[in-house]
């Protein structure tokens, strides 16, 4: 089985991107999404993030995410303080997962910063989504609801698009020019073989 990483920066597409892999029945890991339930349910997450943001970051059970990103994008330090409470545990998971797709030809993990996290140590292949700039900062201020200069905040945390890309197996241009469909299929009819 191949495990193959999805990544791009915030806003890029990476979402679409797996959406389609996984209408063509791959198996597909989201992250970002592991981590969100993680911090909400895993005992020694709460536990370390309430230490190190306080009690009043979790309403009702829930992480208070403005707030907390808020803190961490215009905050390096406490950014990695936070990264270390969670990727361990989520890699963890991941490799239980994995375990459960073993007969798979392969599967995709989507992870936005694969590589910043040492993620990329747990795939065999790399795809990159690309997008320009402008059209990233509109998805996600229309995405999330936030300013640009919270957008703006979050990516100068991400490593540069161009690094990535040179870093990648794979690249699939998410922007508002090329088709996204045939250069996943392409991918994908590559990694069946």
């Amino acid at each position: 089985m191949i495990t193959v990483g999805v990544t791009g920066g915030i806003g890029s597409g990476k979402t679409t991107v797996c959406n389609i892999f996984g209408v063509l029945g791959v198996p597909v890991y989201n992250a970002d999404t592991e981590a969100r339930h993680l911090t909400n349910t895993h005992p020694e997450i709460v536990k370390k993030v309430s230490l190190l943001f306080g009690k009043d970051i979790y309403n009702n059970g829930q992480l208070n995410r403005n707030k907390v990103g808020a803190l961490v994008f215009s905050n390096k330090e406490l950014l990695q303080q936070l990264n270390a409470v969670i990727h361990p545990l989520v890699a963890a998971h991941f490799k239980v997962w994995l375990s459960k797709h073993r007969y798979c030809s392969y599967v995709i993990k989507e992870a936005a910063i694969l590589f910043e996290s040492g993620a990329y140590r747990q795939v065999d292949k790399v795809v990159t989504v690309t997008a320009p700039q402008g059209v990233r900062i509109k998805r996600v201020m229309r995405r999330d609801g936030i300013s640009e200069k919270m957008v703006l905040d979050r990516m100068k945390n991400q490593m540069e698009e161009k690094e990535k890309v040179n870093k990648s197996d794979y690249i699939i241009a998410c922007n508002d020019v090329d088709l996204v469909i045939p250069q996943v299929l392409r991918i994908h009819e590559e990694l069946m073989v």
